[in-house]
């Protein structure tokens, strides 16, 4: 990676993806070139049907561009094996999603320790499961259920999961879209302060376009393609 690329957490590169084959086919992204400097607090904006999610899935390695390069902390993810890309998926990358994907016969404690199952829990393992719910303000709903919470509580949990293995980029795919203005308020300053607190990067989905105006920056896609990306200040207030 170039030396002025060096602060950069992700780098998209020349990206198309396409579905389908011939006459039917559709390019969901066409030729996009992305840098997301680290630290960043970025939404991701556009129509439905532009590409948004798409892009995150290609940057999250759960799925690979037709052609093109993503970069993703250092690391080139485009041809790697699978087993390369379940470690990026492991260790790089945090996912929160519009429907929480918690597991309902589980604990909020044991949802969030889900993602260190495969390299064994131990007590460091829990104490730090515990911190996290501490820090997104469900440390006294441990041992309740999923269905036990309200929808913003769930999405509370999914967040300390997503921090859980430690990453250092956090994919958002439309974060409130499941709640009520209020605890979409509070998930979005529980995000900024973790982002601040915990210098994560925050790659973020949003149709909201309160929550966009807050944001560090605004990538905008349109039919697959990126449009000019603004810098818009940074306002504390929601």
């Amino acid at each position: 990676m170039m030396s002025g690329q060096q602060d950069s957490i992700v780098l998209v590169s020349g990206v198309t993806r396409t579905y389908g084959r011939g006459r039917t086919a559709i390019r969901a992204l066409d030729g996009v070139d992305l840098t997301v400097r680290r630290g960043e607090f970025a939404a991701v904006m556009g129509p439905s049907g532009s590409g948004k999610t798409t892009l995150l899935n290609l940057i999250g390695a759960l799925d690979r561009p037709t052609s093109g390069q993503i970069h993703v902390d250092g690391v080139e993810v485009t041809r790697l094996p699978e087993w390369r890309l379940f470690q990026v998926r492991r260790y790089k990358v945090g996912f929160i999603f519009q429907s929480f994907h918690l597991v309902p016969t589980l604990t909020i404690l044991e949802n969030v320790l889900l993602p260190a199952l495969p390299v064994g829990i131990d007590a460091k393992l829990r104490q730090r499961a515990g911190e996290l719910l501490d820090a997104v303000g469900l440390d006294g709903r441990r041992t309740l259920r999923p269905q036990e919470l309200s929808s913003g509580e769930q999405q509370r949990a999914a967040i300390a999961r997503a921090l859980m293995l430690d990453p250092p980029l956090i994919l958002a795919d439309e974060p409130t879209g499941n709640l009520d203005s209020r605890a979409g308020a509070e998930i979005f300053r529980l995000m900024r302060q973790l982002s601040l607190e915990q210098r994560k990067t925050f790659l973020i989905v949003t149709h909201d376009s309160r929550i966009a105006r807050q944001m560090e920056r605004i990538v905008f896609l349109k039919d697959g393609r990126l449009s000019p990306t603004p810098t818009v200040d940074l306002n504390p207030e929601f």
